[in-house]
């Protein structure tokens, strides 16, 4: 890329951050014009895949359009790649599609999580929403169903007893169930019951029910979609496509594009390619391998020790609950704005002050952070519309022993996490196990989960117009105790907990929920908030 301009790079960031380009110098820091890890990763592969040798942590450590050109400028070129590298001269190796292939190393932890009998486990790793609308049509949503259902193929997946998953050719799925409350004594009371069972469905993975969809019929014409789908499947980027696919069906079946060539299979054997193998020292892999080997000493054994009210090993089928709150537009405008001028992303902004929160309850200041990334590698031009679960896990060591400012306390975690995203090459459940060897088989784990999709609304528009506004929402994950969620709507931020309310003493979860908006309300409000160490109260 050694023709590569600034105008080139500052196009290309532009249109990441829906921005003019314009208004982005050379020198300007372009978090400071909403640049975080995610888009970074995406510029980063795009880039590589052009034949620079380019990496997510050199693009982080100085994030500018100058620098950033000096880099592509300098690196060595290999020309556009139209598959991915692995070995040298190594050709792409296409993979059967109808055959079974391996489970991703979050899929497998899912999997097995979901077994009766395990702590915290006999749950599905699943996602249950409602849309509230008017005058939905069940035949038409039934035939959207359909159609997303022939497009997508991880949605007509089955999961095998050893351990891998095959695609088959028609999902088993038996059509749309259609709940009739238009003459209902109590509405309300029928639709929470259904809301009851269905947020809290296994589904049958084991004959391919991965994905199901329902609909309630209501007085005056309203009416509630309710969508199931496991994250076996689907993540949280993907599931935003499965629900505009759905509405673009909904509004015209012949609309929706067809089935894409490319499939999760060969995107995983692609991506294993890219990565290389341990063999090879020089290799992502091998590299990403010796980057956490050499951090072991350093990291906590487990998540916050928060108070229980019972050992999580008498949970063997866990309820989760949800709660949450919405930071409003204009507040949360003024978080990002003074966020930006610190050169701090508003995603670390809330992991620190959601960090602060657990720290002010937890018995350790030092512990582990799970934190999902949603970094679906663009090995192909088919990948961004594919739905799939590309969820990696990157551990965050979250150390609260010395008071620290605000603004400081993020610094320092937003540059820990990247040096960690640039090494997830190599999965957290291997970290987690070298972990437990190298501290002599004691236990080790990270229940407490940071999951932020800020990058675009979950739920579209045009979803909204057509099947209805979300109203509701609920997730379960085997092994986890508490999952904090953060979702964009109409410029408002909505930040959740789905947590085990049985794991916790009564009202723990609330009084911290409160803390926390109580916190992310003085850093809007109050400048001087970022420069002190977080008052949690």
């Amino acid at each position: 890329m050694n023709d590569t301009t600034k105008d080139d790079i500052r196009r290309a960031v532009a249109e990441v951050l829906d921005v003019d380009a314009a208004s982005i110098s050379d020198s300007a820091d372009l978090i400071g014009h909403g640049m975080d890890s995610i888009r970074m990763m995406k510029l980063a592969g795009e880039w590589r895949r052009t034949g620079a040798a380019v990496t997510f942590r050199a693009l982080a450590e100085q994030p500018t359009v100058e620098h950033w050109h000096a880099l592509l400028t300098a690196t060595a070129v290999a020309g556009p790649r139209t598959q991915p590298a692995g070995r040298p001269g190594e050709q792409r190796r296409t993979v059967d599609a109808s055959a079974a292939f391996d489970l991703t190393p979050v899929q497998r932890a899912y999997w097995i999580g979901r077994r009766e009998g395990m702590a915290l486990g006999g749950v599905g790793c699943h996602a249950y929403l409602e849309l509230d609308g008017d005058a939905v049509s069940p035949d038409r949503l039934e035939t959207a169903v359909r159609r997303i259902l022939g497009r997508h193929d991880m949605l007509r997946a089955r999961f095998l007893d050893d351990g891998r998953q095959m695609i088959l050719e028609k999902s088993p799925w038996n059509g749309l169930v259609v709940h009739d409350f238009t003459g209902a004594d109590d509405v309300d009371r029928s639709l929470a019951d259904l809301r009851s069972r269905l947020s809290h469905r296994v589904l049958d993975v084991a004959t391919g029910e991965v994905f199901d969809v329902q609909l309630s019929l209501l007085p005056g014409g309203r009416t509630r979609i309710h969508v199931n789908i496991d994250l076996l499947v689907a993540d949280v980027a993907s599931i935003e496509i499965v629900l505009a696919d759905l509405a673009r069906a909904y509004r015209d079946p012949e609309d929706l594009p067809p089935a894409p060539a490319y499939g999760f299979a060969q995107y995983l054997q692609d991506y294993r390619a890219s990565c290389g193998a341990l063999s090879n020292p020089d290799s992502p892999l091998a590299t990403a391998r010796a980057y956490w080997r050499g951090r072991l000493d350093r990291l906590p054994l487990s998540g916050p020790k928060l108070p229980l009210a019972v050992p999580p090993e008498q949970i063997t089928r866990p309820v989760f609950s949800r709660r949450g709150f919405r930071v409003g537009a204009r507040d949360w405008e003024r978080v990002t704005a003074r966020a930006r001028r610190l050169g701090l992303t508003p995603a670390m902004v809330l992991a620190t002050a959601y960090a602060e929160v657990l720290g002010a309850w937890s018995e350790e200041q030092h512990f582990l952070l799970n934190v999902p990334l949603f970094d679906r590698q663009p090995l192909d031009p088919a990948v961004h519309d594919m739905v799939a679960d590309f969820t990696s896990l990157v551990l965050l060591a979250v150390d609260l022993r010395q008071p620290a400012p605000f603004a400081q306390r993020v610094k320092d975690l937003q540059r820990q996490i990247q040096q960690n995203v640039s090494h997830a090459q190599y999965s957290t459940l291997n970290v987690l196990q070298d972990l437990r060897r190298a501290n002599g088989g004691r236990r080790v784990g990270a229940p407490v989960v940071f999951a932020c999709n800020l990058h675009s609304a979950f739920v579209r528009p045009e979803v909204r117009a057509e099947l209805g506004e979300w109203t509701g929402m609920l997730s379960q994950t085997p092994q986890v105790w508490l999952d904090h969620q953060v979702y964009t709507v109409d410029g408002a931020v909505l930040l959740a907990w789905d947590a085990v309310d049985e794991l916790f003493p009564d009202g723990l979860m609330d009084d911290m929920l409160r803390s926390y908006e109580g916190l992310l309300n003085r850093l809007a409000a109050e400048d001087d908030a970022w420069s002190r160490p977080a008052a949690v109260r």
